[in-house]
Parts: C-alpha cells; structure tokens; sequence
C-alpha cells in the first residue's frame, strides 16, 4: 500500500510538472501590453513606432522609447492594407521597419504535442516503473529458496591469517591440518587419510570461533563461503532445506571450498528434546544439512566449519564422525595467551612504556579476546576523553573496572549515612578477603557506584585455576557474606539493609553448587543431585530432580548449615579486627577507591592470618 501511494504521488507531481512546462512553452514570449489596432495606427503617425514583427494574426511592436505592445490583425489581411483604413499612408509607413516571421518548428511542434502525448508517455514511464517493481518482487519469491550466503573475498588489508590470531595453539594446529589438506591433498590421500568433512568449533561468546574461521580463510586462499545458521530458517516452509542445497551445489561448483555456518544451533538443536520450540521447518533444515554432509552424494572437496556456544543443544546426528569429525574447543584464554591478544589489540595504541602486559595479563582472568580488545578500546577512549598523548595504567585499569562492572554512576548520589554503610560492606568483604588463607587476593575496594552495585570489591587469583577446592568455596562463602556481616556488626540486627541481597544470593548459589554438583557435604556424601540434561528454559539449564523429598529437606539443610557458618566465621573474623574494618572504612570515605598496594599498605596484618578464626 504504501509503495502504490508512493507511485501516485510521482505521478501527480510529474503531471503538474509536464503542466508547468506546457505552460511555459506556450507563455514563453515576453509579457507586453496589448493595444488595438487603431492605436497602432495613431502611434505611427505620431512617429512612436519602430518596428513591428508580423507572425500569422499577431503583431509584436517595438516602440521608439524601447517598449514592447502587442497587438492583432485579420488573418489573411496585409498588415499595410489594415492600417490604410485606419487612415495610415505609406509615407507613415516609411519609418517603421515591417518583418515578416514564422515561428521555428521546433517551438511549434513542442507546444503541439507536449500537451496530447506528454500525458501518454509520463503514464507509459509509470506503469514500466511498476512492472519492474511487480517483477524484481516475483524475483525475489522466486528466489526465496536460494541461499544468501556470502562468498569472503580478502584483500590484503582484511585478509586475517593465524597469525593475527593470539594463543589458542591447539586449536590453530588442528585447522592448519584442514588448510594443508585443501593446499596439498595429494599427501595425505597417499597415506589413505581423508579430508574431514566437517569441524565444529565450540566455546564461550567472545573466545574467537569466528576469527578463527576467518583466519582459515585467509591461511586456505579458497573459496570461503559464510552463513549464520538463522539465515537458513523463514517463515515459509521448506525454505531453509533449499537453501541448504542451494548453499553446497555452490561450494561443489567452487570446490574445493569452505562453507562456515555460524550460530549453527539455531538449526542445529536436538530434534524431539520438547524444550525450546519443536519447529518442523527447523528441523527440515537440519535434515537437509545431515545429508548434504554425509548422505548417498559424495562432496569431495568441501569443508564445512561450524562455530557454536551451545555444543550442549545440537543433536547427537550432527555430531557424529563423517559430519563434524573434528571437534575444536575454544576456551577461555589463559594467562599467556591473554597477554599475546593485549599485545596484539594494544598496537597502533601509544601505550605507557612502564605498562606491562603481564601484569594485565594477571589482572584480568576470565576474560575473552573480545572482553580483552574491549578493555584496551575504552582505554582509548578514556585517554582521548581525558585529552592525553599517551594511555595509562590508570585509564587500563579502569577500564577492567568498566568491563566487569559497567560504567560509574557518579551522578547517583548517596546521603553521608548510606555512603558509610558502603564503606563499611565494601571494607567487610575485603577484610575477610584479606584475612582467609584460600580467598584470592583483594585487587581494589571503592564505594563508587558501577552499574547495579552500590560499590564492589574486586579479588582475582595470582594465576590461573582450572580447579577450586572445599576450602576454597569455604572461604569464598565468608568473603561474600563479610559485607552483611558488617553491616549486621556496626549497626545491628534492626538496620540490615537491602544492599546485600547480590551477596545473599552469591552465597546461596556458591553453597548449593558445592553440595548438589560437587559432593562437598559429609551429609550427603560423593554424589551430584539433580540432572542437568541438555534442556533450556529461559536461558537456564533445566535440572531433573533423581532424589526424594526427604533428600530434598537434607540439602536444604546443608545449605543452610554452610551459609550460617559462613556468616558465623566472617563475623568472628571482623569482631576480631574491628580496628582494621574501622581504617578500612575510614580511608575508603576519604578517598572512595583503594587498590591493592594502597588497601595492603593499610592492613597490620597479613594475608591468611584470620584463617583458624
């Protein structure tokens, strides 16, 4: 509807333009005034008349005074003949210079047939104009089914190649072998081994499964062929599985070539699991993929890389050896490789040369190249906000504060009672952080707020963990309940307030990991509770309940059990070293942030020394 109205309203505004320059063509002659003929005659025998243009009936004068008049005779009749019954003699006429014209064919066929045919012509453009449109529209739903995958073409300042890709040393070598086969297959065919038809890369958003991908293109110089998997599935069926075909009778024309599909658990979801939405048009798609990767038809010369965060989801038959041979796990970075994609994202940046990479390195475990290129993008950013030549440590390390947190909210005020209370939460969490044995090392304290949090206390390990211990989570469970603990000890039972409710929920989460997943309880004893099966309801993992309700009371008791004696230990902790807790606050309400070498230097004890407490 709206595309007829638009074509409507060209076609008036055409129409009143044609009509504008019909209107022009036939007042194009200058605007003079018309006089009658027997004024034209006194005027020249009073000698006030040039000259006099005859053109068929019409007469264009020009007087003596340089003025112009118009006037009109009989057509058929001499202009002399007229103006002699007007009492006008040829002696009169002997001044005035009479010049016969005829008006040029171009003039005349213009104002003769602008008017008839330029109507016909303005709606003849109009209907071509919608013809085409009804056309490439017929186009379009005659295409529907094609795939709309695009082909990658590097240049030389696109082009990524592995090494541009930092750490991950695994995994490049697992896909350098898929680029060898495409380089030089002979090599391999001569010792019996096939090209893999498929490898799945799988890990968390942001640890680089798609640069990856990009970086074989780039090693391969093949044809390399990109989808994401929900370009595959439209609202029409049966459109998804022709675009599949479509998609490989392309990579088999290009062969050898790479076909990736990004995000392929939005086609590849397990089929007749009943959670997430059973789509039969979605799994028409997934049918389709299944035998275009290993179905009766060979397709030699084509690998198909798929990147995915949910390997959980996918059905079991996309998983098999002959469809994704290879499986490439893409985890978080660790610390050494964290410290090679800093390097990476902190060139063409005029970095600080007393900045080391290692100890940012250390300062940010748990992030992911794209977490990482992030930080040292709002570096910048701050940098040029600050209007300085050079980045600092300082604008790097709050910018970690701004990745994990969010921005600060110096705007949002607190009363001087409120911003105390925080100082106090905030010095409760770092105290019994300091003072327990298996608590990572405080990073920072601040009482400003950053996104949701009223303030935060920052502790990261000095290197990287794989595993955590019963002791850890032991402690981990007092230094999230230390800020209520406070709260509780400075202003008392009745003044709780709801500012530990985050922590709250941390310790519960913390504690019932420990006893369901972990066989951490004596009461319980080595055994998990509740299966986790590959079903996800609101972007949580649904876990099936394997014990009786009697089981149920027991671990909710241990819950509660650990939780309590949590509280009890990061109290006795901080009535120990109220001093402490006191300084602590104190100098975050002079200075609102204290970091590590600041909030240390402050303490008299060291670190651990609170763990028989």
């Amino acid at each position: 509807m709206r595309t007829f109205l638009k074509n409507i309203g060209i076609f008036v505004i055409a129409m009143i333009i044609l009509a504008l320059i019909a209107n022009v063509v036939r007042t194009s002659k200058e605007e003079v005034r018309s006089v009658a003929l027997s004024e034209v005659a006194a005027q020249i025998q009073r000698k006030e008349i040039k000259k006099i243009e005859i053109l068929d009936a019409t007469l264009t004068i020009q007087t003596t005074d340089g003025k112009k008049e118009t006037s009109r005779k009989e057509l058929g009749e001499s202009l002399p003949t007229e103006l002699h019954n007007y009492g006008v003699s040829i002696e009169d006429l002997k001044g005035v210079e009479l010049v016969v014209t005829e008006e040029s064919g171009w003039h005349y066929w213009l104002g003769l047939l602008i008017p008839v045919f330029g109507p016909i012509i303005l709606i003849g453009i109009l209907f071509f104009y919608m013809a085409r449109q009804v056309s490439g529209a017929n186009n379009r739903a005659m295409g529907f089914g094609q795939s709309v995958a695009k082909e990658m073409v590097a240049d030389e300042k696109t082009k990524v190649s592995f090494a541009d890709v930092a750490g991950m040393k695994e995994s490049k070598e697992e896909l350098q072998e898929v680029v060898e086969f495409l380089r030089d297959s002979e090599k391999f065919t001569s010792m019996g081994a096939k090209i893999p038809k498929g490898v799945l890369l799988m890990g968390p958003p942001g640890t680089g499964k798609t640069l990856l991908a990009r970086a074989v293109a780039g090693e391969a110089g093949v044809p390399f062929l990109h989808m994401s998997g929900s370009e595959f599935v439209e609202m029409f069926v049966g459109v998804g599985a022709s675009r599949v075909r479509d998609l490989f009778n392309r990579a088999k024309k290009l062969a050898p070539a790479i076909v990736f599909i990004d995000e392929i658990d939005a086609v590849g979801r397990r089929r007749g699991s009943g959670m997430g939405g059973s789509h039969d048009e979605r799994e028409q798609t997934l049918n389709q993929i299944l035998v275009e990767m290993d179905g009766f038809e060979a397709n030699s010369g084509i690998i198909v890389i798929a990147a995915t965060n949910r390997a959980d989801v996918l059905d079991p038959a996309l998983l098999r050896p002959g469809r994704f041979d290879r499986r490439v796990t893409v985890s978080y970075p660790d610390i050494n490789e964290r410290e090679a994609i800093l390097g990476i994202h902190s060139k063409n940046k005029p970095l600080d040369p007393t900045i080391a990479l290692r100890t940012l390195a250390e300062r940010t475990p748990g992030f992911t190249g794209a977490d990482l290129a992030n930080l040292m993008n709002e570096a910048a950013i701050l940098a040029v906000r600050r209007q300085l030549k050079i980045i600092s440590i300082n604008e790097i390390l709050e910018s970690v504060d701004k990745v994990l947190l969010g921005p600060e909210r110096r705007s949002h005020v607190f009363s001087e009672e409120e911003k105390k209370m925080t100082a106090y939460h905030e010095g409760g969490h770092a105290l019994v952080g300091h003072l327990l044995k298996h608590s990572d090392p405080i990073r920072k304290v601040s009482i400003i707020s950053r996104g949701h949090a009223g303030g935060y206390t920052l502790k990261m390990p000095t290197e990287d963990k794989h595993y955590h211990t019963r002791a850890e989570f032991i402690d981990d469970l007092a230094v999230a309940l230390g800020g209520y603990a406070a709260e509780k000890l400075i202003y008392g039972e009745d003044m709780i307030s709801t500012g530990p409710s985050s922590d709250l929920r941390s310790a519960t989460r913390i504690a019932r990991d420990a006893v369901t997943q972990y066989g951490m309880s004596d009461a319980l004893g080595p055994r998990t509770f509740g299966t986790r099966e590959e079903l996800v309801y609101a972007g949580q993992g649904i876990a099936e309940k394997d014990y009786s309700e009697k089981t149920a009371e027991l671990i909710d008791s241990e819950v509660a059990r650990m939780v309590n004696d949590a509280r009890a230990r990061a109290t006795r902790l901080l009535t120990k070293y109220r001093g402490q807790l006191d300084r602590i606050a104190d100098e975050l309400l002079k200075k609102e942030t204290l970091e590590e070498n600041e909030f240390v230097a402050l303490l008299d004890v060291e670190k651990g020394s609170g763990a028989l407490v």
